[in-house]
């Protein structure tokens, strides 16, 4: 029996922190063998993991998911490279925007869907040094701000 709604797997918070997200695209995943297993478990990493269009498919790299300890000999290679399912027209217009200067693809989360994983793939520009800064002087602000109006409301 399926699952229905959405239950996350991970997030990337660090690509949050490093990319100005401009866009995103939900898209499938091509797993084999007890790779679902491992995801099941959440027994995934991916804090460098990178998409790349290569003869107009979407592949992502980087992404480790860890061997099922249960499985037999016949388990999968952790390291390999996936295949990401999406619509020709959606590749063509990801290819487009990743060929202009500076936009790369990032995944950002994984999650089930009526019991599929999901990878939700963010068009990103990298941040630069000024950029970070400013988004922890702005984080930092929002927290005294919370910290004064609770302390308002105690006392």
């Amino acid at each position: 029996m399926k699952q229905k709604g959405t239950k996350p797997i991970a997030q990337n918070k660090k690509a949050r922190f490093n990319y100005t997200i401009e866009d995103s695209i939900e898209c499938g995943i091509e797993l084999k063998g007890t790779e679902i297993k491992s995801f099941r478990d959440s027994s995934i990493s991916f804090p460098d993991a990178f998409a790349e269009i290569i003869n107009h498919e979407v592949w992502i790299k980087n992404l480790h998911v860890s061997e099922n300890p249960y499985s037999s000999i016949f388990n999968h290679d952790p390291d390999r490279p996936k295949k990401l399912l999406l619509h020709r027209e959606e590749i063509k217009r990801l290819e487009r925007k990743v060929t202009e200067k500076g936009y790369t693809l990032i995944p950002l989360d994984f999650y089930f869907k009526d019991g599929r994983v999901k990878v939700n793939l963010g068009i990103c520009k990298g941040k630069k040094m000024f950029d970070k800064r400013a988004d922890i002087r702005e984080r930092d602000v929002h927290r005294d701000m919370q910290r004064e109006f609770r302390s308002k409301l105690d006392g």
